[in-house]
């Protein structure tokens, strides 16, 4: 169920979770905002974020019952099953559950008036890089980092825009008129990808994950860009593209190096399932496409050329060694998180998306809009794309 309650400082929310503990709910070690209590067979799940609440378990009475403990002493608005939170759309299907942001996303393009725009086939041109000294310097870069901001968190149900916001974001200080015109092309994949999201199914507890990495591939600072995607069964959970913070020295050092991002995310996952009284059957599987990285993870021996990287060294080959982590090959063309690392061709983006299961909304598929708008194939590259790809 979703709530509303009223509008507060830091001081209501140290109120309201002081109320949850008297009531017995725990607080999540990894996520301050995660309430759960858990009595015998009774489970309850509570997040609050700033002043929305989600609230779920298995006891409806139960549920009613703490509803009217806590409408007593806080002013709170029930607006029942969740389907709207954040910005966030939730349908619910027989499968599972869709999440997408479609009227955030609606919203977004009418404020930059991009709804009338051509619709791009990838949100951003193939094998371009975007660096800080191309174009002129925006008269008024508001406008820009209004938009950027915005497209940072649509990237909450949208992976297929990870990285192309990821690149835009990095020039929020010093945006140029080539900058606007890569964060107006994102506007103009969206404007053609609206219902577009993520879709959420049973399938087997287990935890999974691909790693990759752009080896030097910023053209300006030579820092390479790490990309990750984390599966909770067949469903995409969490995934990131970020700069790494130093140069690497080698394609196996910068590999190496977002293994040991992947890996901190996935412990921090675990903990959240064990929180949540989730006990994973066998330990997560990291999949990689550097045969090097995934033998210094395996290798004991603590080769001269690894000592600068010696602290990523020991956290992954700890995990490996106590048994909390798998780490595998994967073929470079099965590498899922390689979206995540660099602008790829239309068609080796568009395989990517498929299988990072960005979905189409099933509201969209039982005809309550055009389902042609969504049809990729019906694109026309514009002369910028037919450029790039010869």
């Amino acid at each position: 169920m979703n709530f509303s309650a009223c509008p507060a400082p830091r001081a209501w929310f140290e109120r309201f979770s002081t109320q949850l503990l008297h009531l017995d709910f725990s607080i999540s070690c990894c996520y301050s905002s995660l309430f759960i209590l858990r009595c015998e067979k009774l489970v309850v799940y509570l997040l609050v974020y700033v002043d929305d609440i989600v609230l779920t378990g298995n006891n409806p009475q139960f549920i009613d019952s703490l509803i009217s403990q806590l409408s007593s002493s806080f002013e709170l608005k029930d607006l029942g099953s969740l389907h709207y939170f954040l910005g966030l759309q939730i349908t619910r299907t027989s499968k599972g559950l869709f999440l997408c942001q479609t009227k955030y996303a609606q919203d977004l393009l009418l404020r930059h008036h991009m709804h009338t725009s051509k619709p791009a086939r990838s949100p951003c041109a193939p094998n371009i890089r975007l660096v800080p000294t191309e174009g002129s310097p925006l008269l008024n870069p508001h406008e820009y980092r209004s938009m950027v901001g915005s497209l940072h968190y649509l990237t909450f149900t949208r992976p297929d825009l990870s990285f192309s916001v990821h690149q835009v974001c990095q020039f929020m200080a010093n945006p140029t008129d080539s900058h606007l015109i890569a964060a107006k092309r994102i506007l103009r994949y969206i404007n053609g990808t609206l219902h577009f999201g993520v879709f959420l199914q049973h399938g087997p507890l287990s935890l999974s994950a691909f790693s990759d990495s752009d080896w030097a591939g910023d053209p300006f600072d030579r820092r390479s860009t790490t990309g990750f995607l984390v599966y909770l069964g067949y469903n995409p959970i969490t995934w990131s593209a970020k700069k790494q913070e130093t140069v690497s020295r080698s394609s196996t050092e910068s590999e190496y190096r977002a293994l040991a991002s992947t890996a901190a995310e996935l412990s921090w996952i675990r903990q959240i399932l064990k929180d949540l009284g989730i006990f994973l059957p066998s330990s997560p599987t990291l999949w990689c496409d550097n045969v090097s990285a995934l033998a210094i993870a395996s290798n004991p021996v603590f080769h001269a050329r690894t000592k600068h990287v010696e602290v990523d060294y020991h956290f992954v080959r700890e995990r490996v060694l106590r048994r909390d982590l798998q780490v595998k090959y994967v073929a470079t063309g099965d590498q899922y998180a390689d979206i995540f690392t660099k602008s790829l061709s239309t068609a080796r983006f568009c395989f990517l998306r498929s299988k990072i299961m960005v979905s189409v909304d099933p509201m969209v598929l039982r005809g309550d809009v055009k389902a042609s708008t969504l049809d990729n194939t019906a694109f026309k590259p514009d002369e910028e794309e037919e450029k790039c790809n010869g």
